[in-house]
């Protein structure tokens, strides 16, 4: 079993729907996103995923939030924009976009340098 991650990060806004306190107001954070496949075989050029393509297919899906209020952009305009929400559509978007024998192991996504979370399924 080979597995292999990259990180990337967005700076963003929010505001938690349904919270009692601060972070019920917009807020934003340098957010750290690093994702993690896995796959038993490797490629003719023999890689799980070249770094650069795992790179490119996740900043399809978190690039869309950058410099954005994760409130104003689908589908965070009705679900409610936590890091365990976020990390979660992260996942599976990111899933859908890799290539057949590769597949996503898990994702770490951090709203701050002392808060952070992992989702796997």
């Amino acid at each position: 079993m080979y597995r292999l991650s990259i990180q990337t990060a967005i700076s963003a806004a929010h505001r938690l729907r349904g919270y009692q306190g601060p972070c019920e107001r917009i807020h934003g954070h340098n957010w750290k996103i690093e994702v993690f496949v896995e796959a038993n075989t490797l490629d003719e050029k023999g890689m799980v995923i070249d770094f650069k393509d795992l790179s490119d297919l996740t900043w399809q899906v978190v690039g869309q939030y950058d410099h954005r209020l994760f409130n104003d952009v689908a589908p965070f305009d009705k679900m409610n924009p936590t890091a365990e929400n976020l990390s979660r559509y992260f996942f599976r978007e990111i899933a859908k976009l890799l290539p057949d024998r590769v597949r996503m192991f898990k994702i770490k996504l951090w709203e701050t340098e002392k808060y952070g979370l992992e989702y796997c399924e």
